[in-house]
């Protein structure tokens, strides 16, 4: 994955008495530390991480964890004490503040928590406000806000005021005047925390189907760690200023790191986090129209499989059979799979969750796994699922005991 921001040896202090503090701080000191013999607080304590192009990056941690200020020294909002802040390649944690207002118009959006719509102004001119304060024309930038209204869903609601829009149909305004931008870069400091959760929900829901269409490299500053399970491709978990653990949400509740991370994930249901391609299993598969029924049942002996799936040239899955009808068919002299090949089979993407297959057994055959090619992955049997939750629930007691 290329990587999109990247963040080296981040510090923030904040206080009068920076030089003080960074040298306490880089003697060993603690956050309580420092704030007890300068004053002054330690709001990052040397933050380094990458975060990918087209990332669902998730920050994570509570009150005062430093998420907040993470997100806010990245757009420079904040400014950083020390460190460094790379966006495809350029360091604006040390550019001047022209360069960073250019940035800010053309690289990085922001969706903020409660909304920050303008009262007086129509939905459209909302949306369309970030584009008028980068200078576009009139008639581009009112055509980019109904286009992107309408790819959240408000294209009707373009001439209301904000006020007549519920909580979460004020949120997707705000969204929108992000995306009308096209900035590469999204940044959402606890986005929804301010919707009651059935909102929040569908809000998370739109989150993600627009990210799957558009791609962004979105850093997502949440308090809740349901929240950041569902979304965060990977998440990282702060506190006191500090990474504490930084990993896939499988990571995170298969294998805590501590106790601070156990207390956040204690309460997940790792069938509702844990991704069916972590699960697979690898094994070989028939090709139609190369493979006949004698050299499928070779393959199936010396893999010692009771069952195989038949893929097209594209890899993609088209059937199955069993090694019971290859053995049949051998007896009757046919060798075409074709007339033996069942082609009403259970196919899982490989980003589903294990929660999400477990209807699918009731079918008794192994689940084909494809990727987002629809491209032939593996199987996944029930008691590999069975056996993955198990796991996962020793990893984690073992970790805590």
């Amino acid at each position: 994955m290329t990587a999109k921001i990247i963040i080296e040896s981040l510090i923030k202090i904040y206080g009068k008495k920076h030089s003080a503090a960074l040298k306490l701080f880089r003697e060993g000191k603690t956050r309580d530390d420092i704030l007890k013999s300068t004053g002054n607080v330690l709001g990052l304590a040397d933050v380094s991480l990458e975060i990918g192009k087209g990332e669902l990056f998730v920050v994570m941690g509570l009150s005062g964890s430093g998420k907040s200020t993470l997100v806010r020294c990245i757009n420079r909002l904040v400014s950083p004490t020390s460190g460094h802040i790379y966006i495809d390649g350029e360091d604006v944690a040390h550019v001047d503040e022209k360069r960073m207002r250019e940035i800010r118009l053309n690289k990085i959006s922001m969706v903020f928590q409660r909304f920050g719509l303008f009262p007086h102004k129509t939905v459209r001119e909302n949306v369309e406000y970030g584009l008028k304060v980068r200078g576009a024309e009139t008639i581009y930038r009112r055509n980019k806000a109904l286009e992107t209204l309408e790819v959240v869903g408000l294209e009707k609601w373009a001439n209301y005021k904000p006020t007549s829009l519920s909580g979460g149909m004020q949120q997707r305004v705000g969204l929108a005047r992000a995306l009308a931008t096209d900035a590469d870069i999204l940044l959402m400091d606890e986005a929804f925390s301010a919707l009651d959760p059935l909102t929040r929900g569908e809000m998370q829901d739109e989150l993600l189907r627009l990210q799957k269409e558009l791609h962004k490299t979105i850093v997502f500053i949440s308090h809740d760690m349901q929240e950041g399970l569902k979304l965060g491709d990977r998440i990282a978990v702060m506190k006191d200023g500090a990474i504490v653990q930084l990993g896939s949400p499988e990571e995170l509740v298969t294998n805590p790191k501590n106790d601070y991370i156990k207390a956040f994930t204690e309460e997940v249901n790792s069938a509702q986090v844990i991704r069916v391609g972590s699960v697979i299993s690898k094994t070989a598969s028939l090709i139609i129209g190369q493979d006949s029924v004698s050299s499928g049942l070779k393959q199936m002996l010396s893999h010692n499989l009771q069952l195989m799936y038949v893929v097209d040239d594209d890899n993609r899955p088209v059937g199955l059979v069993k090694r019971q009808y290859l053995e049949e068919s051998i007896k009757k002299g046919e060798e075409d799979i074709m007339t033996i090949m069942e082609t009403d089979f259970p196919v899982v993407d490989s980003s589903t969750t294990l929660e999400g297959i477990f209807y699918h057994y009731k079918r008794g055959f192994p689940l084909a796994v494809v990727n987002e090619k629809k491209e032939f992955q593996g199987m996944v049997e029930a008691v590999d699922v069975l056996t993955t939750l198990g796991q996962a629930n020793k990893n984690f007691d073992e970790t805590n005991s």
